[in-house]
């Protein structure tokens, strides 16, 4: 049995006196004490060296360590992170390595222990995974109960302007709304959609995928455009990641955009919008439309009967929820602490309502963000993703 810690030294002593007497073997006394012989044999050469302490622990941590980083090393890497803050490890040792190529300057891993010591980094805090929703029915066999939104691959006209096409299509009736070149950041798609939504009217929800402008990693996959639907009470529909499958009918719609605009691309950016506008005109009132029985979209489309409002409402929420503003850096005060929820509703009021667990459920509009457990922790959910109820057509055919 090992030794308990408060009689430690008075064992060892007892063992060495016991050794000394020369009733027992070393084999006999070790087996006793459950150490091996080895060590009773150390202590006994520490004895005998004439250290007054031999009886107590010493450290084991080695005297000398040959991979140690030198004292000089360790002083330049710090230095030179006071100089540029905002470099990591990886930047730090390519920086070092130009400056001084001759030296063996340490791993980057290394260095990113040499700076966590000296207090000059913070452990980044890993965002747990969201909660999964699950998948919900989604589409419309009616016009404008949802629309499709993407933007088509980029490309560069002859002049070498980048080209984005964003397109917004009618997921029952395949009408082509507009393609529109237009910046991909939220500012040039919610201008885009502004027009539209002012000069034709608001559909019932929007599918799309979920990157950038139109979803985020955040609690409920809210972007600020998704915020910003949301308010106009417009659903934010995102398929599963890498399903462009899940908006079929859009994607199909994209091959031919392409075939017909784009293979050979235009001399300038105008030039390209023109083809745009004149493949929109035929694709929506000329071209038939297999899936639609040899009829063009524009026989099956009418405009929306919600119209753009004047002015956005804001969000109200039942008697029995709490109502908190989400300050500019994405947090509430909740029983008197920060809890993050999420940057993309700066501005805005969530509700909250207690669940029968105790925790208490985070909601903007319809849409659920999470819950806030009992220790005031929030688990951001994903957003619930949207899959076709109805077949989605082979590529091979053409739309």
């Amino acid at each position: 049995m090992p030794f308990k810690e408060s009689s430690r030294m008075e064992e060892r002593i007892a063992l060495l006196r016991a050794v000394e007497s020369g009733v027992f073997s070393v084999s006999d006394l070790a087996a006793r004490h459950g150490v091996s012989r080895e060590t009773v044999y150390q202590w006994k050469r520490r004895r005998e060296s004439g250290d007054e302490r031999w009886f107590e622990e010493k450290s084991r941590a080695p005297l000398h360590c040959p991979h140690a980083t030198a004292p000089a090393l360790i002083e330049a890497i710090v230095a030179l992170r006071r100089r540029f803050e905002r470099f990591g490890p990886k930047k730090l040792r390519a920086r070092l390595m130009q400056e001084r190529p001759d030296v063996a300057w340490p791993a980057v891993s290394t260095i990113g222990g040499i700076l966590k010591r000296e207090g000059l980094i913070e452990p980044v805090r890993r965002r747990s995974r969201p909660v999964d929703r699950g998948s919900v029915v989604a589409g419309s066999d009616q016009p404008n109960g949802e629309w499709a939104i993407d933007f088509k691959g980029w490309f560069r006209t002859v002049d070498g302007t980048r080209v984005d096409p964003l397109t917004v299509s009618d997921t029952a009736s395949r009408y082509l709304l507009d393609v529109r070149v237009t910046a991909p950041t939220h500012e040039g798609v919610k201008a885009h959609l502004t027009r539209i939504f002012k000069e034709i009217g608001l559909p019932d929800a929007i599918r799309s995928d979920n990157g950038v402008p139109f979803g985020s990693p955040g609690a409920g996959g809210l972007s600020r455009l998704a915020v910003w639907l949301l308010k106009l009470d417009i659903e934010s529909r995102f398929i599963p990641p890498a399903s462009p499958q899940h908006n079929g009918r859009h994607e199909r719609m994209h091959r031919t955009l392409k075939e017909d605009t784009a293979q050979t691309p235009a001399r300038s950016s105008s030039e390209q919008q023109a083809r745009f506008d004149a493949f929109r005109q035929c694709y929506n009132e000329e071209r038939p439309h297999e899936a639609l029985g040899q009829v063009p979209p524009a026989t099956r489309w009418t405009p929306p009967s919600r119209k753009m409002p004047a002015t956005l409402v804001e969000p109200w929420y039942d008697p029995d929820h709490e109502a908190r503003r989400v300050r500019t850096d994405g947090t509430i005060k909740w029983r008197g602490e920060p809890v993050f929820i999420s940057e993309a509703l700066s501005g805005e009021t969530v509700g909250i309502i207690e669940r029968e667990d105790g925790g208490h459920l985070v909601r903007f509009c319809r849409r659920e963000l999470g819950a806030i457990d009992r220790e005031s922790r929030f688990h951001r959910f994903a957003p619930p993703r949207a899959r076709l109820r109805y077949a989605v057509e082979p590529a091979r055919q053409h739309t």
